[in-house]
């Protein structure tokens, strides 16, 4: 295993000024300085909260007309932190028991699972190599922070990406720079057949778990990082149903005046996102076939 590249104390720009709040996820808030960005996990009552959260933002949603329903679920990060409190607050005075009711429980236990599992393949599999961004360790040092926490302590910091490969893609929408555009998506393509020819299948392909640094594509999140064959199977099954590739992808309103760039991305993504593929590229030991129908 390739591990992290260690430095004898942080960069320097982790503790010269206070860290922006970047950005955060499930299990993870994100704050960055220009160059490299550190984490912080959330507590379990954190993601549970947020969990029972999305659950009851998605209820409403289907109440409401269409468009409302959608500014409610895309709420700025801000909005959706005061909710996350005000649920967090609600579950210290409600029993656990109606909390952890049988579903959200089983979705608590595959977040952690996943996320686990992902971790440890991307520490084993991926570090060192272009697909991640670069991953520092350092002894461990307090920075300031954005927000009510006001301080953090970390070991660790990751190279910051540009941008997301989503926000890279409505860039070049807006100003019409088509030809980049697909030439992104062919990087994004090639990033997953990487992953596979080390033994590595992500099942969260959004283009929000993506990132852009100069040319290359790279994972943001590893926690849908699986090496298990009968995962990706149903996955790949799945994937072998949708007629429109980019659709769900959430590519459609950047395309949607180029239909013939949609018909060749769909095409690709076809042609490359497959069993058999899949079965080219996999180095799995002969010992070990693979079991894809």
């Amino acid at each position: 295993m390739i591990e992290s590249r260690l430095l004898p104390h942080a960069p320097e720009e982790l503790t010269r000024g206070k860290l922006k709040r970047l950005g955060e996820g499930i299990g993870k808030v994100v704050y960055a300085s220009e160059n490299w960005v550190v984490k912080r996990e959330r507590s379990p009552s954190e993601v549970v909260a947020l969990i029972v959260l999305w659950r009851v933002l998605r209820k409403v949603e289907r109440l409401l007309p269409a468009r409302l329903g959608r500014r409610l679920v895309q709420r700025p990060s801000s909005q959706i932190r005061v909710l996350r409190v005000l649920m967090q607050a609600a579950m210290r005075l409600f029993p656990r028991a109606l909390w952890f009711s049988t579903h959200i429980q089983q979705v608590w236990k595959q977040y952690h699972f996943s996320s686990a599992r992902g971790e440890r393949l991307a520490r084993e599999v991926l570090s060192g190599t272009p697909l991640i961004p670069e991953e520092v360790a350092f002894p461990p040092v307090e920075v300031r922070v954005g927000g009510w926490l006001g301080t953090l302590t970390v070991s660790s910091a990751t190279e910051r990406v540009e941008t997301t490969l989503q926000q890279r893609l409505a860039e070049l929408a807006r100003d019409g720079r088509y030809g980049e555009l697909e030439l992104w998506l062919e990087r994004l393509l090639e990033l997953r057949k990487s992953g596979w020819s080390r033994g590595l299948f992500s099942l969260d392909a959004h283009l929000k778990n993506f990132g852009v640094v100069r040319d290359r594509v790279v994972l943001l999140d590893p926690g849908g990082l699986t090496d298990k064959l009968s995962d990706i199977e149903r996955r790949l099954a799945m994937e072998e149903e949708v007629p429109h590739p980019h659709v769900r992808l959430g590519l459609e309103k950047y395309l949607s005046n180029r239909p013939e760039i949609a018909a060749r991305f769909d095409a690709r993504w076809k042609a490359q996102v497959n069993r058999s593929v899949l079965r080219q590229l996999w180095p799995v030991p002969a010992a070990v076939p693979v079991r894809l129908r």
